[in-house]
């Protein structure tokens, strides 16, 4: 069995103290190899919350973000954890600039499914270059496959990208951290909620959990990759 014990210590408010024990974990739930993991919700539907916590660890350190849609279509609130083991001290990072992802960027990205169908891996590359003041262009491909490009508007600390299946907005956190997810959620349409960590200037590790047209997760994939140049 296993036994999580939550403590929060909210300023001027009483500790509080949730307890959970639990033998096995349910369908919600997976885990990449290094310890990434994510749970939420297994099918949107517009009568129901909906959202997904998804978490990466780094050494001694753990990052979590929840993201949830109080049976609305767009994000109704947003949860960062930035947690370390007890003992250790955690180096500071700055919050995150769009200037901090420019470069061109090289990695893998790791797919776990909830069907315990086998996992699937594949190079990825992914270049974020300004294009002209509060823009930036993005360019992803996945092995040999063509590129998939998207032009982002900046507005405060969130990039607006508009051209896709589901427009998307991401937002710069503290720590290094961001968050995607659908401006607003549009039925009939694929889906996904990510998160993202610069752990140092030219590492960073990001999780995807994926929704297909018909609003049923499908899948979480890990990507960790690196600048290989610019920046």
């Amino acid at each position: 069995m296993m036994r999580q014990e939550i403590r929060k210590y909210s300023p001027g408010q009483p500790t509080t103290e949730t307890v959970l024990e639990y033998r096995s974990l349910g369908r919600s739930v997976l885990f990449c190899e290094n310890g990434a993991f994510s749970q939420g919700a297994i099918q949107w539907s517009p009568v129901s919350e909906f959202g997904a916590e998804l978490g990466l660890i780094h050494g001694s350190e753990r990052l979590r973000i929840a993201q949830i849609f109080p049976k609305q279509p767009s994000l109704g609130s947003l949860t960062l954890i930035q947690e370390h083991l007890q003992g250790m001290v955690p180096p500071h990072r700055p919050s995150l600039s769009v200037e901090h992802l420019f470069g061109l960027w090289a990695g893998e990205a790791v797919t776990v499914f909830p069907d315990l169908q086998p996992e699937q891996a594949i190079a990825t590359q992914l270049e974020i270059r300004p294009t002209e003041p509060g823009t930036l262009l993005q360019s992803l491909s996945f092995g040999q496959g063509a590129g998939i490009q998207s032009r982002g508007v900046q507005v405060g600390s969130a990039l607006q990208f508009d051209q896709g299946r589901q427009p998307v907005t991401v937002l710069l956190l503290p720590g290094g951290a961001s968050a995607s997810f659908p401006t607003t959620i549009q039925p009939g349409k694929p889906l996904f909620l990510e998160v993202g960590w610069l752990i140092t200037p030219t590492l960073r590790h990001r999780l995807v959990r994926t929704y297909n047209a018909q609003g049923t997760w499908v899948s979480l994939t890990l990507v960790i990759e690196e600048r290989i140049s610019g920046g």
